[in-house]
């Protein structure tokens, strides 16, 4: 059994039919990647699953248990955390608050260590000496470092991570792959939406493609990757 599946998803914004029976499974400590143009349905996947924008029809299964329509904090609670490509954090606030503010104290199910302050200032040491500072005055950079921080404070089994990439310069993107590879090496299953190639290459295992709401492919990360035609046809602007 999968930790997360999706199936046959249907989502729309008013009379906009924007997700078309979506099916996808992430497995236990993978990353899968969700790629696809601007406007192909990778946010509405991700808010589809987390709660944000309930789905018409079809089934979001969490180790095995439907969640398909539940309040987005019952399924934060159960274990998904969630990282909007807008990140939203709370700007009048420190640092340490934002942090704080999301803190939970169990044990994560799985039986992983629990996130706390330390690991995530381990995890971003460039947050280290931020933590007095209004949230709102943090770089690009920083702030998607901080957002991230603040999903791990919940301690989820899995990471919703919508664009991390968008707006960061070069060196910045890499830098955050490199501690998005260090969460796949501590095991953190992750759902990936992007579409910067580079920045998904060496860190995810699967690839799902998203066009107009329908999912167009699937391939393990190197067949992907060996396939200029497809990254053409699906991701070339």
């Amino acid at each position: 059994m999968a930790l997360l599946e999706v199936e046959g998803l249907n989502t729309f914004y008013g009379e906009s039919h924007i997700l078309f029976d979506v099916t996808l499974k992430v497995e236990r400590g993978e990353v899968l990647c969700l790629m696809g143009r601007n406007g192909a349905g990778k946010s509405t996947t991700l808010k589809s699953i987390i709660g944000l924008v309930p789905p018409a029809w079809g089934s979001v299964r969490f180790k095995g248990r439907e969640i398909a329509g539940l309040p987005t904090h019952r399924i934060a609670r159960m274990g998904i955390g969630y990282v909007p490509e807008e990140r939203r954090i709370f700007a009048n606030l420190s640092v340490r608050e934002n942090l704080e503010v999301a803190r939970r104290t169990a044990t994560r199910r799985d039986g992983a260590p629990s996130w706390d302050l330390e690991g995530v200032m381990d995890l971003f040491p460039q947050l280290r000496p931020l933590l007095n500072r209004r949230a709102g005055t943090l770089s690009g950079g920083e702030q998607q470092m901080l957002t991230i921080g603040r999903a791990l404070m919940t301690n989820p089994e899995v990471l919703l991570l919508d664009e991390p990439s968008e707006g960061l310069a070069p060196l910045v993107v890499q830098a955050l792959k490199e501690r998005l590879i260090r969460l796949k090496e501590k095991g953190l299953t992750i759902l990936l939406a992007e579409q910067n190639v580079h920045f998904v290459s060496g860190l995810g295992d699967r690839v799902y493609i998203l066009e107009k709401g329908h999912i167009r492919y699937t391939a393990p990360m190197d067949r992907f990757l060996a396939d200029e035609a497809v990254r053409t046809a699906y991701l070339a602007v």
